[in-house]
């Protein structure tokens, strides 16, 4: 039986509204940033950025660089981070920007590698930090934080004027990459503390073109001052233990035009505010995020394990919404730092409802505590390849529902879908994943979209397909593409690169549906494939049979003289594709691990995974290295060269030595709103099993010590230095052995306490970690080595 779904596109809406909003960017620059009701443009050209939240003194400052070229390769192209007042004032009056804390110069690597900047400035931050990033001194105070108290005020005015010190000068009026700054955050019902706060900032000497404020939650916003900013997550670390997964979370794998979610920060404001009018912005801001989770904390009363494909769908449903700022909190994962008077993290002693681990801030982000590359990285990557090269054109298109749409939040088996269109084109999204509760296949699959601007419609597939369980995807309707018309492909667009003067496309296939490309006869005067049927049907050239890969270009001359090509890689390949300026070009780059373009440099991260990478364009003369000539193979239309093979990269076994078993699990204790506390450091000297690891010297830098362990908290540690720790969620720990102390760990070795959970805490665990919940142990453990090849050009 067949099922057709069909939507016509509405006419293209008049044009936004401009100059509406109090926005301006600094006189003179050559890419200025405007605001218009449905859109960013700069340089007067339609923007999309992609924005991504890495903690600066959550990090070692050593290590900002690479990991600033690792989030840009991933696509990333504005840097968020929120400056946490309690990290560089713990002690009232002595304000510190050294070493991790450097804000001065995590601002000028952005700068010098072309990434934007966005300071979140507080000064509440939340962030799961001790008071939200308010300093212990300030709380002391007699006065009302975060209101418009003249005793708090005095306090946030000297953090702000430190703040600007450090940035001044690296604003956009002096070529810096500040191009948004946040005022507090999630503050829901002071609209006029926030005007407050904003002016503060600009008499202290902030500078930028937006002005932003989280906006879920039903927000109350001073009229057109500040950009409101969306969110959404998979799953939830702040509800009840026994809550399930929250509605707010279901709902982001559907198509809606609902811009907020009521459920972020949901435990720190009232219950009535959940139900307030969510699209109160819409007919003056464009959607824009902040907070589209990269993944999620663990708290100790609930403690969620999140899928790389969860992050994906919701990446990519929220672009088919409607957004036009895609903003990751987080991209990157880090680790609090160690406190001169007190631990950092958010906890019941602190009168915050969730309790966080002491020192680990992971998120099980798209890149890790350690630098670590994850599933979602790839992921989310494939789709920022997209709005490089695509998101001047989906900006402006408006997002189209179907009649026929799920009914209601619990509606699996109606298809997910919508188009972004302008009325003569569009991409077409389709989301078929959501956690806990697969989706099923939906068979005998196609689609009709009609466009009122230049009549017609274009049906897709030729056939009917049938859309796997668990698939995400985004198909070009009516692209051109250097003078060829696309009139549909059932196949991702990825991006272009040039090679020989000839504009190729990369599409990616979506597993489990052949790929089709139909184009339009009146833009091609010539037109091969490598394998597959190219039949006339009707103004359309349809190439069928295509088999997926390195060598699937289909290479077509076009009316107007042009030569364009049509690069079909299968879903797992596509899914290594990097692109970067490299060796004087633009080009793509396959590896299966990490790349990062460095000028005249490009760096492989390998974690034993991959042995080669390929490159199309191929360089005029092979690459070196690690300081030798690569040796170079055909690999379809690209070249693939081989890397020197390293002892790094290779994964090995690791002494774990019992030295005391768990005793009975601690009773659980409940603090804030009757949730279930982190046990007391004094169970970690009296029932924690003990283990203790004997690390080598001969280890290379960058090697991680992964436990495989189940139990309730872990911790680990050098002499009496806590060093790392986890709280069970059915994933590996990795304890990254450069971030502890040498000299100590040489003398005293690692040692690993692990506590039991006991049988009748009321605390949520994934599947994952349900089965040896009560047992402390650590069951095995190995060395991760990874190795770093330097490519250059030959």
């Amino acid at each position: 039986m067949s099922h057709p779904h069909h939507l016509r596109l509405p006419s293209p809406a008049g044009p936004p509204l401009t100059g509406h909003l109090p926005f301006a960017d600094a006189p003179g620059v050559p890419d200025p940033i405007e605001v218009t009701s449905r859109w960013l443009t700069r340089g007067g050209r339609p923007w999309f950025p992609v924005s991504g939240e890495f903690h600066y003194s959550r990090y070692p400052a050593g290590e900002w660089e690479e990991e600033l070229l690792k989030m840009k390769a991933g696509g990333v192209t504005a840097v968020a981070s929120y400056l946490i007042w309690i990290h560089h004032e713990e002690i009232e009056g002595r304000v510190r920007f050294d070493g991790d804390r450097d804000l001065r110069r995590f601002a000028e690597l952005c700068a010098r590698h072309d990434l934007d900047f966005v300071p979140r400035v507080g000064p509440w931050s939340h962030a799961e930090v001790r008071n939200g990033g308010l300093p212990d001194w300030v709380l002391a105070r007699d006065c009302a934080p975060r209101t418009d108290d003249p005793v708090y005020l005095d306090a946030v005015r000297p953090w702000f004027a430190a703040i600007a010190e450090q940035l001044r000068g690296l604003d956009r009026a002096h070529g810096g990459p500040i191009v948004a700054i946040q005022i507090e955050n999630e503050l829901y019902d002071q609209p006029g503390h926030l005007l407050t706060l904003k002016r503060m900032a600009q008499e202290a000497g902030l500078s930028a073109p937006l002005w932003t404020s989280t906006a879920w939650g039903g927000v109350r916003l001073p009229p057109d001052e500040l950009l409101p900013l969306y969110g959404g997550y998979t799953e939830a670390f702040w509800t009840e233990a026994d809550g399930g997964w929250p509605d707010t979370c279901r709902k982001h794998f559907f198509f809606t035009h609902q811009r907020d979610d009521e459920g972020i920060g949901s435990d720190l404001r009232p219950v009535s505010v959940r139900g307030s009018e969510p699209d109160v912005f819409a007919d003056r801001f464009p959607w824009a995020t902040c907070e589209l989770g990269g993944g999620m904390a663990v708290s100790y009363h609930r403690r969620p394990y999140v899928d790389p494909d969860d992050i994906g769908a919701l990446g990519l449903t929220k672009i088919g919404c409607g957004s036009v700022w895609q903003g990751y909190y987080m991209f990157h994962g880090g680790t609090n730092p160690a406190g001169e008077l007190s631990t950092l993290q958010e906890s019941h002693a602190t009168g915050y409802p969730n309790d966080l681990p002491v020192l680990t801030y992971d998120f099980q982000a798209p890149l890790g505590e350690y630098g670590q590359y994850r599933r979602t990285y790839h992921e989310l990557r494939l789709q920022h390849l997209l709005l490089a090269d695509f998101g001047h054109l989906i900006a402006p298109m408006e997002s189209a529902l179907p009649e026929r749409r799920p009914e209601g939040q619990f509606d699996r088996d109606t298809l997910r879908w919508a188009v972004r269109g302008d009325g003569a084109s569009g991409f077409l999204f389709v989301n078929n994943h959501q956690p806990y509760e697969q989706l099923p296949e939906h068979p005998e699959t196609s689609f009709t979209v009609e466009f009122p601007s230049t009549g017609g419609e274009s049906t897709l597939p030729s056939v009917p397909v049938t859309v796997p369980s668990g698939a995400y995807f985004c198909w070009p309707l009516r692209l051109d593409v250097a003078g060829l018309r696309l009139e549909w492909a059932t196949a991702q667009a990825v991006c272009t690169v040039d090679v020989d003067g000839r504009t190729v496309l990369v599409l990616a296939a979506t597993d489990g549906i052949a790929p089709e490309l139909a184009l339009d006869t009146a833009t091609v005067s010539a037109l091969h494939t490598p394998t597959g049927d190219v039949t006339p049907v009707g103004d359309r050239l349809l190439v069928t049979g295509l088999r997926p890969g390195t060598d699937a270009l289909v290479e077509v001359d076009t009316a107007d003289g042009g030569r364009v090509g049509l690069l079909v890689l299968d879903a797992a390949t596509a899914r290594t594709a990097y692109r970067g300026r490299a060796w004087g070009a633009e080009r793509l780059v396959l590896c299966g691990d990490g790349v990062v373009f460095d000028r005249d440099e490009v760096r492989l991260h390998g974690s034993g995974t991959a042995t080669s990478f390929a490159v199309l364009p191929a360089p005029e003369r092979a690459p070196v290295v690690d300081g030798m000539t690569a040796e170079a193979v055909a690999d379809g239309v690209f070249t693939r060269y081989a890397v020197p093979k390293t002892p790094a990269g290779e994964v090995s076994a690791v002494e774990v030595t019992l030295v005391r078993a768990a005793g009975p699990a601690p009773e659980t204790v409940t603090g804030v709103q009757g949730r279930a506390s982190a046990p007391g450091y004094k169970y970690f000297d009296t029932v924690a099993a003990e283990y203790r690891v004997e690390v080598p010297d001969a280890l290379p830098p960058g090697t991680l010590l992964r436990l495989h362990w189940s139990g309730d908290v872990g911790r680990a540690y050098v002499g009496d230095t806590l060093v790392a720790d986890q709280f069970c969620s059915g994933r590996v720990w990795d304890i990254g052995l450069d971030r502890l102390p040498a000299e100590a760990l040489r003398a005293e070795g690692l040692r690993l306490r692990v506590l039991p959970l006991h049988a009748g805490a009321p605390v949520h665990l994934p599947e994952q970690a349900r089965g040896e919940r009560e047992t402390a142990a650590v069951t095995h453990a190995e060395w991760i080595t990874g190795h770093t090849w330097s490519v250059r050009a030959g």
